[in-house]
């Protein structure tokens, strides 16, 4: 069918669908709703919010579950159960609820929490009620027209590619949108279908992220928090009771139209001004921020009057630094960190500096979590920590997605610590760069919207795989070029190409799962701050201009 014939489809399906689909006359507008179906990215499901084949919305939330429902009685004998959570974004309740009216007609049990709940949280919850899987519904970091929708398997880990692509399978198998049966929520609590989640599980949660506790000795520490109008306001807070927290009030209640911020994104040195302002006003230490579903943390420390905000590179280090130096006792010969291919190469140094081994897996925490579990099942390496530098970090196993409860208990404690010895978290970084040298990381993002910037990104992607290394030619010293879309080791294809520079420095491309964007990644070292920016420099204009052109 041609996007108009979809379009005039849809108009059919009930009246609020057909009124806002009347009302869109633009052709682009059209194109993009209807050119191709929500696919499964880094993130699952994510889309915008609205009516169409490419946006999230009641009928492609149905569809998507009932290709889930057919594959878990595909899976499993006897009872099945899902766990399903869901944020503070626009209509996340009501698609958690879809969800599980279309899981009770075809057969299988949903736990659903009452209240908007922490993605970790999920992921915990999956394995503590024996489930055969979870959703959560989540947009996690993006702008307030999106929303998503991530599947998690029997022991609380995002879908892998194998996994995914046998689910997508299902789904691609339901053609008919309009026809998935959905039974009312109320009368799935009333027939049993639906158990409600309560309290028990966060405080069981909570339990065994406390476990993790790492410095807990007195100090004067000042720290503000702020949810981002997300569901990190009562775990947070919770875990870091005892502590001197103060909340950032205008940020702390649910909204899904995210009305204090650009946008509810902790890489976003923005995301965290009324934290910052407020901390000012405190003269506060610390400063914490969440995102909606609060698998990620950003932070901003006060160090010689001013608040520097600290990127996921940097905390990633902060973090194996302390953790390992806190641990050094309890480390194990097989002891192992975890980390992506576009993350910095300080924590891995680190690492190894107390003679841990380092792997590395593509970008998204479910190749982290799929190496959690198979550490278990084979006993070859003991998990400590894993991280990725878009600000999302692990530490233990009561997850197998990163979780920013843990992460900001463990934040504030090691800033505890070393503001017992007099030091911010910046001196503790600058001692790190005076060890293990000054790396300068960075990230550039191209925002490229609709089918024609998911061609222009295809087109990009075509024109930097076929200049290989020869790109840098006159510039930089590449001595390896990798296409990890050919397989790398034993990792799955992915469509990511990678420079690695004669010094160890290193430049990433890939087309982000999860958003219109191609994302470039760079982490350079250098002898000093002045001589590792200048070359990051030099990097960032040879792949600019061939993005740009």
């Amino acid at each position: 069918m041609t996007v108009n014939e979809l379009k005039k489809q849809w108009e059919s399906f009930d009246e609020d669908t057909r009124a806002e689909l009347l009302a869109v006359t633009d052709e682009k507008e059209i194109e993009d709703r209807f050119y191709k179906e929500l696919s499964f990215g880094t993130g699952g499901l994510r889309g915008v919010m609205g009516a169409g084949l490419n946006r999230m919305n009641k009928y492609t939330v149905a569809r998507a579950t009932k290709g889930y429902a057919d594959y878990l009685k595909s899976e499993f004998d006897g009872e099945i159960s899902v766990a399903i959570a869901y944020d503070s974004r626009n209509n996340s309740r009501f698609f958690a609820e879809t969800c599980a009216g279309v899981l009770a007609q075809n057969g299988i049990k949903a736990f659903v929490f009452d209240t908007l709940m922490p993605t970790p949280v999920l992921s915990f919850a999956v394995r503590h009620l024996h489930s055969n899987g979870g959703i959560v519904i989540t947009a996690s970091h993006n702008p307030k027209e999106y929303n998503g929708y991530k599947i998690y398997d029997g022991r609380g880990c995002q879908l892998v590619p194998a996994l995914a692509l046998a689910v997508t399978e299902k789904i691609n198998a339901v053609t008919d949108y309009k026809s998935v049966a959905i039974k009312d929520f109320k009368a799935c609590v009333r027939d049993g279908d639906v158990e409600i989640i309560g309290e028990n599980v966060l405080n069981a949660f909570l339990d065994e992220v406390k476990k993790q506790s790492l410095y807990e000795k007195p100090s004067e520490l000042k720290i503000v928090y702020t949810a981002l109008h997300g569901t990190g306001n009562i775990p947070v807070r919770r875990i870091l009771e005892g502590m001197n927290v103060s909340v950032v009030k205008e940020q702390e209640l649910p909204d899904g139209n995210f009305s204090t911020v650009r946008s509810p994104n902790p890489e976003e040195k923005d995301a965290l001004t009324l934290g910052i302002e407020q901390a000012k006003r405190e003269n506060a230490d610390v400063v914490l921020g969440t995102d909606p579903d609060c698998d990620r943390v950003g932070t901003a420390v006060l160090h010689e009057g001013e608040y520097i905000s600290l990127t996921g590179n940097q905390m990633g280090a902060l973090l194996v630094n302390f953790v390992l130096s806190q641990k050094k006792n309890m480390l194990k010969e097989n002891s192992v960190i975890v980390k992506t291919i576009v993350t910095g190469e300080l924590g891995a140094k680190i690492a190894e500096d107390y003679s841990l081994s380092v792997d590395e897996t593509l970008t998204g925490f479910k190749y982290i979590g799929e190496k959690i579990n198979k550490y278990e099942d084979s006993g070859e390496k003991s998990y400590v920590m894993g991280y990725e530098e878009s600000y999302g970090y692990l530490v233990g196993t009561h997850a197998r997605d990163k979780d920013a409860v843990v992460s900001s208990m463990l934040i504030c404690q090691m800033a505890s610590f070393y503001k017992n010895q007099g030091k911010t978290l910046i001196d503790a970084l600058n001692e790190i760069y005076d060890k293990y040298g000054y790396y300068s990381d960075a990230l550039d993002t191209f925002v490229l919207k609709g089918k024609d910037g998911a061609e222009k990104i295809k087109s990009i992607m075509q024109s930097l795989r076929k200049k290989g290394a020869s790109l840098f030619d006159g510039t930089q010293k590449v001595k390896n070029f990798i296409d990890y879309s050919v397989g790398i080791e034993d990792l799955p294809k992915e469509n990511v190409l990678k420079y690695i520079f004669e010094d160890g420095s290193w430049s990433a491309v890939r087309p982000s799962g999860t958003e219109p964007k191609l994302k470039v990644y760079y982490s350079v070292c250098g002898n000093g701050k002045t001589d590792a920016e200048a070359r990051l420099e030099a990097i960032q204009s040879v792949l600019k201009c061939e993005i740009e052109g």
